[in-house]
């Protein structure tokens, strides 16, 4: 049992910690500037322009226009917009009859499941493109899937199972190439890599707020200007009325901070985790009978190590290292009595005796070099623990 040691959390693509500085920068929209920023009064001005500095904040740092960013509530909404919007736009044009969508089997849910449904309750035809090994879509295949009413392609940018990086540039440059409109989940990139829309080609891009440093419960969708949308929301004018509700104005000016707060040290920390990354790798795949690295090699998130253990349950193996003070994750999508292994495990054609057994351990900028020893100590012998009392039940 866990007995008074400093509690070890290594599930930061799973949520940050607010940065003291996004904290102060939000504190006086709670209670002094707490207008709405849609009333024309001074209290109204205030929150308003405040509220046009985060979209600028926002708009320089992904290389985007003020006006091209949309505050959401999370990023699972921006997804949600971009993937309704446009591709309901795109067929209404009555050009892309009856409309054809293209995603992978690695995305989020919020692409995934809204791909499903534009499908079974809306008509559109679907594609879900391979991925190899490494859980990597190729460029070739997304030219092949491509059909005269293709109306939206989304590929993520990076994976926040495995952490592989998509070659998002060279699959934007084909959509642009035949003008289909390119979406990319990027929410797991921004503390760790720099972000250009007009270099990824993408046409949107969906960013959450808590998995950089920022408040939870804001989201940023990057519209190009242009883009055909349809506001899947309705109800205002808000964000130029592509998303209506009273904006959330100290969460945009928390994502704004957290914005900045990155960028400042983006490249430092990265490298900086990247190498405990490796040493993290290199010392389960030594010290861990029958344990393989998912995602690919090299090029992945450099905070993000994930693995899978023969004859181990996920989550069984989460709750001995809880135990222990370490707190990780499993991709494994475990209900009661029915452990299913991730289905992006599958599609990368790991065998379900292996994918049960996943962890995904993701650094952060309070990671320190101790950690990763403490986690490797520890890490032999829970998984040998598991596999003598075997599965779990759920």
């Amino acid at each position: 049992m866990n007995t008074g040691r400093r509690l070890v959390y290594l599930d930061h693509a799973a949520t940050t910690p607010v940065a003291p500085e996004v904290e102060a920068a939000m504190r006086p929209y709670w209670r002094e500037v707490f207008g709405n920023a849609a009333s024309l009064h001074h209290f109204g001005r205030e929150a308003a322009a405040a509220l046009d500095e985060a979209h600028a904040v926002l708009g320089c740092a992904i290389g985007a226009r003020a006006g091209e960013v949309i505050f959401t509530g999370c990023g699972s909404e921006a997804d949600n917009l971009a993937l309704r919007g446009v591709a309901l736009a795109m067929r209404r044009t009555g050009k892309r009859e009856p409309g054809h969508i293209i995603t992978t089997p690695i995305e989020h849910q919020a692409v995934a499941a809204t791909a499903q449904q534009l499908k079974d309750l809306f008509g559109f035809d679907l594609t879900f493109l391979p991925v190899d090994g490494y859980g990597r879509v190729d460029p070739d295949d997304v030219r092949r899937a491509i059909r005269p009413d293709t109306v939206l392609v989304s590929v993520m940018l990076a994976n926040n199972e495995v952490g592989t990086l998509q070659p998002v540039r060279e699959i934007g440059a084909l959509c642009r190439e035949r003008g289909i409109p390119f979406h990319s989940d990027a929410v797991q990139a921004p503390a760790y890599l720099l972000l250009d829309v007009n270099a990824l080609n993408v046409d949107s891009l969906a960013l959450s707020s808590h998995k950089f440093y920022g408040p939870k419960g804001v989201g940023v969708l990057y519209l190009r200007e242009g883009t055909p949308y349809i506001p899947p929301i309705t109800g205002g004018g808000h964000e130029r009325g592509r998303r209506p509700g009273t904006v959330n104005v100290a969460g945009a000016v928390g994502s704004a901070a957290a914005m900045k707060y990155v960028s400042h040290q983006r490249e430092a920390q990265s490298a900086r985790l990247a190498a405990l990354r490796d040493r993290l790798i290199a010392g389960v795949l030594d010290r861990v009978p029958d344990a393989r690295l998912t995602g690919h090699p090299t090029d992945r998130l450099p905070h993000l190590a994930s693995f899978v253990f023969k004859d181990v349950d996920g989550e069984s193996l989460l709750m001995a290292l809880d135990v222990e003070g370490f707190a990780v994750s499993t991709g494994s999508a475990c209900t009661s009595g029915n452990p299913e292994p991730s289905p992006v495990l599958l599609a990368m054609g790991i065998p379900p005796a292996w994918a049960l057994g996943s962890l995904r351990v993701s650094l952060g900028y309070d990671t320190r070099p101790e950690d990763i020893d403490a986690l490797l100590d520890v890490l032999p012998r829970c998984v040998e623990r598991v596999r003598r009392y075997g599965l779990s039940d759920g």
